[in-house]
């Protein structure tokens, strides 16, 4: 990654960096959201919002703001104050104002996901690459201290070898119009997934199965499988349609289980010393089945969790990979491992079957 010049990109306090900054392209939901976090955080400066609605804008910053708003994207790119850009628009933009920010020479966090097809993402990496510059995907949840608990576990092996992964996000939400329940809902998984699996999450094969109970012209209620190891299977629910908001995941080990249930503050992570136990003594399989199975009936173990905003953490890593210059933890390529099994799922939507990952890219 090319160096970035510090004298015409950030705020100094003597001959130390002080602040980075940054101005965030769009002011509705998650610009809000950003613009919050952007405005709090130690290492930013937040010098801009950008919108094509200034009033909407001007609602979001507040009243007597130092906060320039502005509404021509090329104005803002074109000033010498801003180290980054956070991209908090439709979908269907982020390819076309990542490329024009990052010949620009701004770093760029873009909101999920990365872009509309596998194309579009691929030209992004390989425009940050060339520019030296960061392209960073805000997968959100990553940067939770449940799921960076659950990510240092499996890494250690605390659960043993991993059996399964069960995962759950269900809610009475909006139906959009623009894309299923899949795309809408699902990314949030899949990203959590390929964050926290040891290796990432590269299955060969995906099988998605959606209905349209409502009639509204796309799926609203779609299960997804995959096998992410041999012998391992993970399940991802998604449902627009349930009168309660279920936000759990189950990982499944020999040694122990962990289930991360995110809307009980009290006890997101418990960890459950309970299982099945087959015998290990007989030789081969008929044998085995044969032998009685013990069911293991231990402890609960509810470790103590930081409550901190996960957007906090993202901002405060966009900063320490800009000035690191590394890659940050949910880079391009992990939005576009994600990116590729959205697409696979339209695949297996559209033919009825599971879809090999290596022939999915044509449904991009």
């Amino acid at each position: 990654m090319r160096p970035w010049s510090a004298s015409s990109s950030s705020r100094t306090v003597g001959d130390s960096v002080d602040k980075l900054g940054v101005a965030v392209i769009g002011s509705g939901y998650w610009g809000t959201n950003l613009v919050r976090n952007f405005r709090n955080h130690p290492d930013w400066d937040l010098v801009a919002v950008c919108d094509l609605d200034p009033a909407r804008a001007a609602r979001v910053v507040g009243q007597r703001s130092t906060i320039d708003l502005l509404s021509d994207v090329d104005e803002l790119l074109a000033r010498s104050d801003v180290t980054a850009v956070a991209i908090a628009t439709p979908a269907s933009t982020h390819h076309a104002l990542t490329l024009r920010a990052l010949a620009a020479g701004k770093h760029v966090l873009v909101e999920k996901p990365i872009a509309e097809s596998l194309d579009q993402a691929a030209e992004m990496i390989t425009a940050a690459q060339a520019a030296g510059r960061v392209l960073m995907v805000d997968h959100t949840f990553c940067y939770t201290p449940a799921v960076r608990y659950i990510r240092d576990a499996l890494a250690a092996g605390d659960l043993g070898d991993l059996l399964y992964v069960d995962s759950v996000r269900i809610n009475l939400g909006l139906v959009q119009p623009d894309v299923n329940v899949f795309w809408d809902l699902a990314p949030h998984d899949l990203s959590i997934l390929d964050f926290v699996l040891p290796g990432g999450l590269a299955p060969q094969t995906l099988s998605a199965v959606g209905t349209d109970p409502l009639g509204a012209g796309t799926e609203c209620v779609g299960h997804l499988s995959m096998p992410v190891a041999p012998e391992v299977l993970a399940h991802v629910h998604v449902n627009w349609l349930s009168p309660v908001k279920v936000r759990q995941m189950i990982f499944g080990g020999s040694r122990r289980t962990l289930v991360w249930d995110d809307v009980n503050p009290a006890q997101r992570i418990s960890i459950y010393d309970r299982g099945v136990d087959l015998p290990t003594q007989r030789e081969n399989a008929s044998d085995r089945r044969a032998s009685t199975i013990s069911y293991r009936l231990g402890d609960v173990v509810v470790p103590a969790l930081p409550e901190r905003e996960a957007l906090s953490s993202m901002v405060g890593e966009l900063a320490a990979a800009i000035r690191e210059e590394r890659a940050p933890l949910t880079d391009g390529h992990a939005a576009m491992r994600v990116l590729r099994l959205l697409s696979a799922s339209d695949s297996s939507l559209a033919t009825g079957a599971p879809v090999r990952l290596d022939d999915s890219r044509s449904a991009a």
